[in-house]
């Protein structure tokens, strides 16, 4: 566990900052926007939580908080520094989690007859939210994974968490007895 003495270093006042491995980086690389993305994910999931979820969602939701530090941590060190750091990765486990969760919520709230347009409820309207931030992340890792390597299920965990954020919401709105906000096509 990490125990920070200092909150400030002045390290990164030149606009560049550490990677776990010790490398100076730019703030605005693609790797710090990756990340910085998922951390700003996990602040949307957190606002969501409290904007008071349904029950069953608050745990999901917090075990998917803890894997996106998992996957923050897997991207802040380079792929050949894992070898010499024992650092906490996004696996396979934690993608067959989230299909689970998936299959489970979907199974209550039946197929999709129609585009969702984001809202309902307050909750609700915030895993939307939190869904954009993730796809965005998503994008993100896509082009950084062009560049270099990236852990191999950081790119898989976003895509299936995007589409477990959109059925959460959908859930949450269920739940809430909220109508989901349908796309009119013809307006």
């Amino acid at each position: 566990m990490p125990r920070l003495t200092r909150i400030y270093t002045r390290t990164g006042d030149d606009g560049s900052t550490g990677l776990g491995g010790g490398q100076r980086v730019d703030k605005d690389s693609l790797r710090i926007e990756a990340y910085g993305t998922i951390d700003e994910l996990n602040s949307v999931l957190g606002v969501a939580l409290a904007a008071g979820v349904a029950k069953p969602l608050g745990a999901v939701l917090g075990e998917i908080q803890n894997t996106l530090f998992h996957l923050g941590s897997d991207l802040c060190f380079l792929e050949e520094d894992k070898a010499d750091f024992p650092v906490p990765r996004v696996e396979e486990r934690h993608v067959e989690s989230l299909e689970a969760t998936i299959d489970r919520f979907a199974e209550v709230v039946g197929p999709l007859e129609n585009f969702v347009l984001p809202g309902g409820s307050p909750a609700a309207a915030q895993l939307h939210v939190a869904r954009t931030v993730c796809r965005r992340a998503e994008r993100l890792v896509v082009a950084l994974e062009r560049e270099e390597p990236i852990g191999p299920q950081v790119r898989i965990y976003l895509n299936r968490l995007s589409d477990a954020l959109f059925v959460l919401a959908r859930f949450e709105n269920h739940h809430r007895g909220v109508p989901e906000p349908l796309w009119d096509s013809r307006a």
